[in-house]
């Protein structure tokens, strides 16, 4: 009998080291889901207007996120808002210096508050205390410090208007009402708004309207047809004109001068053939574009200003990865600046521009910094109709790269695109013995409007196939093990991995499901009132699923449960104003209806996406079981996360 025990453990042994990758040396610790998913030690810095101060957001005693501020070069850290609960994770200053604005919803519901604590008498105050409403677009100006523009949908829960703030007495006042179709306000010089960007609710277009003064009439000076890119940023220094970025004319988006009276292109500012205009830095006093960046396989900057060129090629020297300028002083002396690696943490320096001297801030998880991170390589992978797929493929550090267990992972949107950098869910994979391949499949954004418009009317479809592609490239390279693939994703990327699980079902061995919708006539039904006019372009890039029945039922995967065959795992935040928690629940429900297995797991104080840690510790720690249960990699013991509100139902 011990004979037969030994031989069976033996043989127990045997199949779980072939289940296991296959490691060129001792396999690399695994890292503690805390320091992947956790609260950040510190993050977000920004600097105080006078270039003496910096604010940031760290855990207070009770593990919760909020704002602290120093004096530079001092130690005198201390915390200046007191949230409880959800954690901040949006914060400002004030123009004066005197107050710093934060932003906060409750349960996740992202119905925004502005929150303002004064930082000489403590106090904190509700900017905009109004039940029910969501605040967006804030902005602040130099020559105005005791004064906030906030769009708020007070008067009508479907639009924005903008009120004028009096930011020491609270006092809100309507500066422009919103005709009905504006999803955007643009201000000049002056800190008056004199631009708005509207979609038109009949044919999909997108409009940029200007006015001369508060009291001048609006009037559209340039129009881009459903299926064209562009609109305005800001206005110049003088009134006159706008930068703004357009893709008529032209595949990709290009940065451009506008004249403000009549619409037409002044000049051409920067332009790249293989993808739209990122990031667009401009000086605040003189509103002078100074550097734009550009984003294919990495990000890269266009230094435009002279007086800046010198900054950037310092800045590339001083830490490995990409940077990004954040915040800046008035005085434009010193700047935040922010690198990104892809195999270790979020760093932050301050850069003295007179010194030409970064100085090193923080790194918002050092504990990592102890553990072996994989690196990203960026991959184009030829789609079977001719698209490249800008990709991103990640593997586990110490594996030989060959028949890996391998999860697609697949970003939410779909009007989106992954990029290369630290991705904390891609390292998490990728230490637990998972090869991670992250697609830009087409309908993604940043590549030009035919890759972008490829994917109207594809959803279910030939997106879904840019996907399945990827995962037979990743196979005929030998990288995968076309028995062991899970598809995973939030939002788009759930419906992904729902559309993957009944439409290619021989594909995948599993999938999790994150936020994702089943039925894209009950999520359209459901969106937020504020969504409203935007909703013709949501029907043009999917399909009028809510008047064509045929159509919604053979795109939606709820109307194909029945051939899921793998397990499958979704979790949903009850609170979720995009995509209802009914889109999960329907589908758990019919599955079950049918006999087939399916774990779901609700958060009733999350909505989109799970905001505090300790939800995110659960998630994720049911997820990795799950993964190791199914494609056989590591994992760590799973126990219930105190704070955790996760319920299975």
């Amino acid at each position: 009998m011990r004979k037969r025990c030994t031989a069976f453990l033996a043989f127990a042994l045997l199949a779980l080291l072939a289940a296991l990758p296959a490691f060129a040396g001792q396999a690399p610790p695994l890292i503690p889901l805390d320091k992947l998913f956790g609260n950040p030690v510190k993050a977000g810095p920004q600097i105080s207007p006078d270039g003496t101060r910096l604010s940031y957001l760290a855990p207070s005693d009770k593990g919760v996120l909020n704002v602290w501020v120093k004096t530079l070069g001092k130690d005198d850290d201390a915390q200046i808002t007191n949230d409880t609960y959800r954690g901040v994770r949006i914060h400002m200053w004030t123009h004066d210096g005197k107050r710093v604005l934060y932003l906060q919803d409750v349960g996740g519901d992202e119905n925004w508050h502005v929150y303002s604590t004064d930082l000489g008498t403590k106090i904190v105050r509700d900017l905009t205390p109004f039940q029910g409403i969501r605040a967006q677009g804030i902005n602040l100006d130099e020559d105005h410090p005791n004064e906030m523009l906030v769009g708020l949908n007070l008067r009508d829960r479907r639009v924005f208007d903008m009120y004028r703030v009096d930011l020491t007495t609270g006092a809100i006042a309507l500066d422009t009402q919103n005709p009905g179709d504006v999803v955007g306000w643009i201000t000049d010089d002056a800190f008056r708004i004199r631009g708005a960007m509207a979609s038109n609710p009949a044919d999909g277009s997108t409009i940029l309207r200007v006015r001369d003064g508060a009291d001048a009439p609006w009037r559209d000076i340039a129009v881009w047809p459903f299926g064209e890119a562009g609109g305005g940023i800001t206005f110049t220094k003088d009134g006159k004109a706008l930068w703004a970025e357009t893709s008529l004319g032209s595949d990709t988006t290009r940065l451009v001068k506008m004249d403000a009276a009549t619409g037409k292109e002044l000049q051409v500012v920067a332009s790249n053939p293989k993808v739209d205009v990122g990031g667009v830095m401009i000086q605040r006093k003189t509103r002078e574009v100074q550097a734009v960046s550009f984003d294919y396989l990495r990000n890269e900057w266009t230094v435009l200003d002279p007086s800046i060129r010198a900054d950037f090629e310092a800045l590339a020297k001083v830490r490995r990865g990409e940077f990004q300028v954040g915040a800046r002083d008035l005085a434009d002396r010193n700047w935040i600046v922010v690198y990104q690696a892809d195999d270790g943490p979020v760093a932050w320096y301050l850069w003295r521009r007179d010194a030409k001297q970064a100085d090193f801030l923080f790194v918002n998880q050092p504990d990592l910094e102890k553990y072996t991170l994989a690196r990203v390589e960026p991959k184009v992978i030829r789609s079977r109709d001719g698209f490249d797929l800008v990709s991103y493929l990640t593997l586990p550090p110490g594996a030989e790269p060959k028949s890996l267990p391998l999860v697609l992972n697949v970003h939410g949107g779909p009007w989106a695109r992954d990029g290369w950098g630290y991705n904390p869910e891609a390292q998490w994979l990728a230490n637990r013995g998972y090869a991670v391949l992250q697609v830009n499949f087409r309908a993604s954004s940043g590549f030009g409007k035919k890759f972008l418009n490829a994917g109207n009317g594809e959803w279910g479809a030939a997106m879904q196939n840019d996907l399945t592609d990827a995962v037979k490239w990743a196979v005929a390279e030998g990288i995968a093990d076309p028995k062991k693939v899970c598809i995973y994703g939030g939002s788009y990327g759930g419906y992904a991995t729902l559309a993957g699980l009944v439409f290619t079902p021989d594909v995948y061995a599993c999938g999790v499901d994150i936020v994702g919708p089943s039925n894209l006539k009950t999520l359209l039904e459901s969106i937020p009132p504020y969504w409203g006019p935007m909703k013709k372009q949501f029907l043009l890039r999917i399909g009028d699923v809510e008047k064509d029945e045929a159509l919604n039922r053979k795109i939606s995967p709820l109307f194909h449960v029945d051939k899921i065959r793998v397990p499958l795992i979704i979790a949903q935040g009850a609170n979720d104003p995009r995509v209802n928690i009914r889109e999960s629940t329907q589908m758990v429900e019919a599955m079950r209806g049918r006999g087939l297995a399916v774990t779901y797991v609700v958060y009733p104080d999350e909505g989109h996406g799970f905001g505090r840690p300790n939800n995110r510790l659960d998630f994720y720690g049911r997820v990795e079981e799950f993964l190791a249960k199914h494609l056989g990699g590591r994992s760590l013991p799973f126990a219930k996360v105190e704070g955790a509100t996760g319920e299975l139902r």
